[in-house]
């Protein structure tokens, strides 16, 4: 269900070198939202912005009417998972996914718990003591989603984590990721690249053109009738 906090762009713009990219739209709690857009287009930079890996040149960041300018990403009502799965090689798993809640691992008998649950909500129960490099793609996958689940932020921003597994391995994330998220309220937004991706998973979407992150519209209507530039990146005619 979608709540009353929100999420605010409120005329951001983020500058890089000569490169430009300008968002102004809100997403509520809970929302599925997707962003589209041509490789270089700007939908990491949009995610690495709200994560608070880059300031903005202009404009806000508001998450429930709190500006989030200066805070450390690690501050911040958001997890973010990349398409390396942030995983530290020389950690078990359970270590790895430790880290949502103390970053000195000196976890209590009830956060170990926790972490023993969390593997267990993936399907990865009983692996807790395996490093990275014993994991199989989709398990690396299960296993940042669980780190995730732990952290229990807000916002969910998923920068493409799954592009590397097959479609239906794939469509199993999303599957899992919407599970996971609907747990806790999140709202979740989703880098792609596959329109069936953002068919299944999002009920809204963002395309980016010409430096501008649209606002997100109801993502059968737009898939269905895309804008001339959206038809361009889909190769359609």
């Amino acid at each position: 269900m979608l709540g009353g906090v929100v999420l605010e762009l409120d005329h951001l713009t983020l500058v890089q070198g000569g490169f430009h990219l300008t968002a102004h739209w809100t997403a509520a709690a809970g929302e599925r939202i997707a962003v589209m857009g041509p490789s270089g287009s700007g939908k990491s930079t949009l995610l690495s912005a709200m994560a608070g890996f880059l300031a903005p040149q202009a404009g806000a960041i508001r998450w429930a009417g709190q500006d989030l300018a200066g805070q450390e990403p690690g501050a911040r009502p958001v997890t973010i998972l990349f398409q390396d799965q942030n995983l530290f090689p020389h950690l078990t798993l359970a270590q790895n996914l430790s880290l949502g809640l103390r970053p000195d691992l000196r976890l209590s008998a009830e956060q170990r718990l926790q972490v023993d649950r969390a593997l267990e909500r993936v399907e990865l129960a009983g692996m807790g003591a395996r490093r990275p490099a014993q994991l199989s793609g989709g398990q690396a996958s299960r296993a940042a989603l669980a780190r995730a689940l732990l952290r229990a932020r807000p916002i969910l921003l998923l920068d493409e984590p799954f592009a590397a597994l097959g479609p239906a391995l794939r469509r199993e994330m999303l599957a899992l990721v919407d599970e996971v998220a609907a747990s806790t309220g999140a709202l979740v937004i989703l880098v792609t690249h596959d329109p069936d991706d953002v068919r299944t998973f999002a009920s809204r979407t963002a395309f980016i053109a010409d430096g501008v992150v649209q606002s997100p519209l109801p993502t059968a209507a737009l898939l269905d009738d895309p804008p001339p530039a959206l038809q361009d990146y889909l190769g359609r005619k």
